[in-house]
């Protein structure tokens, strides 16, 4: 029971948080906890407008739970490919990360976003995401139930973090225009790498719920699959159902180096 996957209020913290995120990981250095950069963000004088308690709250429930996730991961690479990449594909590699550290998000992107993209709407209102919220608040999903106030902030959290990665367009308003939205290759790279050396099989990595947030369907993968065995990132075949891959890096330091020359 205390493995139970939760909805948190934590996207308060931050939202998308981008170019904050920039900023902190210039900071950050490898072996930091949390306190560490906090200290050292202080000292900065990076965030001159920023009071101390949102500094804190920015960096421990923000950019830790979602790049301190273990140890220096994901942080560490994040720092070594962000001047590298470009900023869509970087935005779309912290999207991944936001929604892994908050379920809620995730949850709304595959069951709200891309149902009603793929349905051909035009726009959410923050009433959908507010029946999204409650019906997950009825369901028991949170730790305790949360009042009306907090479900309709959360709400907004929602559809204000899908705007800042550019899923949904920016601005505060209670209808929101669905942004045509398409994966970049180097994320499609990064997100297989990043499955195969958490241990995935191939088929588990090919089947991962992660694709899911990025709209892309099995046999949109596949083909994304093709066009990244041709740059050289591995080695792909498929037949029917049965899929080979092999991995052509060892680790992050070798795909980092391919990425940012690329």
């Amino acid at each position: 029971m205390k493995d139970k996957k939760i909805y948190t209020t934590q996207l308060q913290a931050g939202l998308g948080s981008i170019e904050e995120t920039r900023m902190l990981l210039d900071l950050w250095q490898p072996g930091m906890n949390m306190t560490d950069l906090f200290q050292t963000v202080l000292e900065s004088g990076f965030f001159p407008n920023v009071s101390a308690q949102r500094l804190r709250n920015l960096i421990s429930q923000c950019f830790a739970p979602r790049y301190l996730v273990s140890k220096d991961y994901p942080a560490f690479i994040l720092k070594k490919l962000k001047d590298d990449i470009s900023s869509s594909a970087f935005s779309q590699i912290l999207f991944l990360f936001t929604a892994r550290a908050n379920l809620i998000l995730a949850d709304f992107v595959k069951k709200v976003y891309w149902n009603r993209y793929l349905s051909g709407h035009e726009t959410i209102r923050n009433d959908t995401s507010r029946a999204f919220v409650t019906e997950a608040n009825n369901d028991g999903k949170m730790i305790k139930p949360w009042s009306e106030s907090t479900i309709r902030r959360v709400s907004s959290y929602l559809t204000g973090c899908c705007a800042d990665f550019s899923l949904l367009e920016t601005g505060r308003k209670k209808v929101r225009k669905i942004i045509p939205f398409r994966i970049e290759q180097t994320t499609v790279a990064f997100l297989m790498y990043d499955l195969h050396f958490s241990g995935l099989a191939n088929n588990s990595v090919i089947a991962s719920s992660d694709w899911a947030l990025f709209g892309v369907q099995k046999e949109d993968l596949r083909d994304e699959m093709k066009r990244l065995s041709l740059k050289g990132f591995f080695m792909f075949q498929s037949a029917g159902e049965a899929i080979r891959i092999e991995w052509q890096y060892k680790n992050w330091e070798e795909l980092i180096h391919v990425i940012t020359e690329r």
